[in-house]
């Protein structure tokens, strides 16, 4: 029984609570073999196990995104400039600027999702002339949050708006006094103009699209993630859009273990959807890295409360209930759980109704069915949740919107949205994510700084913090809790004996670095089931998971990476001399991916060990060009 991979002195945070700490972790097959002491793990090493010295460093378990939408995000990786992270409006418009000038007609620079104005020192968005004056030819879309979405002159040509052109229901195209579009599209109050418009943009080939979803596998990895639960989404139709994911399954190529639900695509036709595919899919179907995880989170359009804080609460048409009420059973029948997108109270209690309703017929009893984000959820409905034995999942899309929230409903009304500590005194079952990536960031080092310090990433503190976690529930909110929401639990989770071998060791410790660094958390050490799928620093000889450059080679993930750390406060490690790196060489913001390269003499304008040290905390070899 000797072990593949002894990992020892380590400063293990277990989640077990039978041991809740250890120093070293023995993994065979992709599961604990043992978790104990240095000693007693020791003694299972054999002449064929690799040995890695943690030199006293944290180690976590693997965290796991309880609402993201990898599958989707996967296939669009490569051609997004994100902002997530940057700190700078002035910075955030550099690189739209640069990723403008290498990106060929007739492709689009795409901003979607993850960042918000508030995080910008600024405290705005750019305008529409800022945009067309650094991209006067090449297609721009700018997706802000559920509520906006800017088009420059190229793009608005892209996608054909005219005068003639008719607003959706639903959504609004901004026009000047001769009724042309500026280029301002407003979700008032749903967001399918927004995803519609970008719909009609480039896709990328096959081949790139396995090569962009193994990078952002990748980043999630860096980023400490090592499971997710995708959500399906919009415009993202089964099985055609899951072929690159099922590819990179079938070939063993999965670095983030997935479970999916499948969201219905065709409004007034969603019964038809479900009872295909209860009639093809079986639940649970496919492996421990691709599986099938149930239906949602659209249930049905008319129960579809999309969070716009800058506009009204919309009220669910009077049909919600019964196209609700026909899905649900579906899925009761089928044994199928579910998960319902649901922001607002008002309609969690009417969704409530209808699966209390549906119980009476159908217990719900040992189904895994929850609802999705629940901002203003009540003391009431989530007494009813408990008692009919559900769940709820949170994300931290008030880190991103808390600011509109307050600006229409008040700081009081804001203190606990959603209200996670009543809801673990409550006794439901509780875990968190993102609802990346076309809202809040895919970051989970900011989900977790959200739950802990009550801040927006903009700083505004929006929760007391009585509302707020301490560390090892918020911990557990990423890990052990999301297992019941994907029917794991005991199989992942904890670092224990038996459990899938998934953990993580965070540049800083976790449980003692400052509040305000938590959210600038990376990993140096990512392993997935016993193989290691992300190293760097003193881990980066470790790497089992290089990855060929992105694709195109326009990609703006070459030049500018994914999730930015320019926020880091001076002098807390890397963010000091990375910024003298970035001025003198012109480098990404996040360069450290295998096959990104610097070429030049900017290599003289800084000491060589300065280089050395910083690419080497990264895990990149660019130092050595």
């Amino acid at each position: 029984m000797a072990a593949d991979l002894i990992l020892y002195h380590g400063l293990i945070t277990t989640l077990d609570r039978s041991r809740p700490a250890a120093s070293a972790v023995a993994i065979k097959d992709g599961v604990f073999l043992a978790v104990g002491g240095d000693k007693e793990v020791m003694e299972l090493a054999g002449p064929e196990t690799k040995l890695i010295d943690l030199k006293g460093r944290r180690v976590l378990p693997g965290l796991i995104d309880n609402h993201t939408h990898v599958i989707r995000g996967g296939l669009n990786f490569n051609m997004e400039l994100r902002w997530d992270g940057v700190r700078s409006l002035a910075d955030a418009v550099d690189m739209l600027k640069r990723q403008v000038a290498i990106t060929p007609p007739p492709q689009w620079v795409r901003v979607v999702g993850g960042f918000t104005e508030h995080q910008f020192a600024e405290k705005r968005l750019p305008t529409l002339a800022e945009i067309n004056a650094v991209a006067p030819d090449t297609p721009v879309f700018l997706l802000h949050l559920y509520d906006r979405a800017l088009l420059n002159a190229a793009a608005l040509r892209a996608v054909g708006y005219t005068k003639d052109t008719p607003n959706p229901p639903g959504g609004e195209i901004v026009r000047d006094a001769n009724g042309n579009p500026l280029g301002l599209l407003l979700a008032r109050p749903n967001a399918g103009i927004l995803y519609a418009t970008l719909a009609k943009g480039p896709k990328l080939p096959f081949d790139y699209q396995v090569n962009s979803t193994r990078h952002f596998m990748r980043e999630l990895n860096r980023l400490g993630v090592t499971g997710v639960i995708d959500a399906g989404g919009g415009f993202q139709n089964y099985p055609d859009d899951y072929a690159v994911i099922q590819k990179l399954a079938e070939e063993n190529q999965m670095t983030v273990r997935l479970a999916y639900n499948l969201f219905t695509q065709k409004p007034k036709a969603e019964k038809e959807d479900f009872l295909n595919w209860t009639a093809s899919v079986k639940y649970r179907q496919g492996s421990d890295y691709f599986r099938h995880n149930g239906a949602g989170e659209m249930l049905v359009f008319s129960a579809a409360d999309f969070e716009d804080f800058r506009e009204p609460r919309p009220d669910m048409p009077p049909e919600m209930e019964g196209e609700l009420e026909g899905v649900v059973r579906i899925l009761a029948e089928n044994r199928w759980p579910w998960r319902l997108h649901a922001t607002y109270d008002e309609t969690i209690s009417r969704a409530l109704d209808v699966f209390e309703r549906v119980n009476q017929d159908i217990p719900l009893s040992g189904l895994n069915w929850f609802f999705d984000h629940a901002e203003t959820i009540s003391d009431q409905s989530i007494d009813r949740i408990a008692a009919l034995g559900g769940g709820i999942a949170v994300q931290h899309r008030m880190a991103y919107q808390g600011e509109y929230f307050v600006e229409r409903y008040g700081h009081g009304a804001a203190e606990a949205t959603p209200p996670i500590a009543r809801m673990l005194e409550k006794g439901v079952r509780v875990s968190a994510g993102t609802d990346a990536t076309r809202v809040a960031s895919y970051n989970p080092w900011v989900s977790l700084a959200w739950m802990i310090t009550g801040k927006t990433v903009g700083g505004m503190q929006l929760y007391p913090r009585a509302n707020c976690l301490d560390r090892e529930t918020a911990l557990r909110m990423w890990s052990e809790n999301v297992t019941w929401f994907s029917n794991e639990v005991g199989k992942k989770g904890q670092i224990a004996k038996g459990q899938f071998a998934d953990l993580i060791v965070p540049d800083k410790d976790f449980f003692s670095c400052p509040e305000d660094q938590i959210s600038f958390l990376t990993s140096e050490l990512t392993v997935v089931g016993g193989k290691i799928v992300y190293g760097a620093a003193d881990f980066a000889p470790y790497d089992e998971n290089p990855l060929p450059p992105a694709m195109p080679d326009w990609s703006p993930v070459r030049k500018f990476g994914g999730y930015a750390a320019w926020g880091e406060p001076e002098g807390a490690g890397r963010n000091s001399l990375h910024r003298k790196i970035i001025s003198a060489c012109g480098c990404a913001s996040n360069c450290n991916l295998h096959g990104h390269a610097h070429a030049g003499a900017w290599t003289s304008k800084l000491p060589i060990d300065d280089l050395k040290g910083f690419f080497g905390a990264l895990g990149c070899s660019c130092w050595a060009v």
